[in-house]
């Protein structure tokens, strides 16, 4: 089932994602409504707060950035294959050389900046089956997997711009929260009258 995303300003995108167990209620029905959501709106990464859980699970499928012409025989094939599901996620250690990217947020429509990441993660977590693994994850993987991360800690990527950018962004921001944004997938606003 596709589900409306949660838009900036919502309180649930600022909690800390509660740990969760294999026997919380509908928990594969809830990853494969993720999964559907995120696709629907051209996503490559989807965390259970951008539909209102405020619980440590997030989906990721790089797939769209596999079309890149800088890529690698082995990045293509990487990015085109990565698909995983992130239960109870804890990053262990960020490490490596920092680097921009232009990033965007589903629950921030029309808004993209900059922002500046580690290149290489190493993360404890549980899969869709809970069976627990510890990765190390670099390049663009890791970068999507620290944008999700950092949803479950209650924490956006503009909150990762500098100042300034904020400013230049507020009004959009703004517009989001009053549901005048139109994205091509569902959304909750916040302030919308009659929500």
């Amino acid at each position: 089932m596709i589900l409306p995303i949660i838009g900036y300003g919502d309180p649930v995108l600022r909690k800390v994602g509660e740990e969760i167990s294999a026997d919380y209620p509908n928990l594969t029905e809830i990853i494969d409504n993720m999964y559907e959501t995120m696709y629907n709106a051209y996503g490559v990464g989807l965390a259970a707060p951008q539909i209102g859980l405020a619980i440590r699970l997030f989906v990721i499928d790089t797939e769209p950035f596999s079309d890149s012409k800088d890529l690698t025989p082995e990045e293509h094939v990487l990015l085109s294959t990565f698909k995983r599901t992130f239960i109870n996620a804890k990053m262990l250690k960020e490490e490596g050389e920092e680097w921009g990217f232009n990033e965007g947020c589903l629950s921030i429509p029309d808004v993209r900046e900059d922002v500046i990441r580690h290149e290489k993660i190493t993360l404890e977590y549980y899969d869709e089956n809970f069976n627990k693994k510890t990765e190390v994850f670099d390049g663009l993987i890791a970068r999507v997997i620290q944008h999700e991360y950092d949803h479950i800690e209650g924490i956006l990527f503009t909150d990762l711009i500098s100042t300034l950018k904020k400013k230049l962004i507020k009004n959009k921001l703004q517009n989001i929260m009053d549901g005048k944004a139109r994205p091509d997938y569902r959304m909750r606003f916040c302030n919308k009258k009659g929500r």
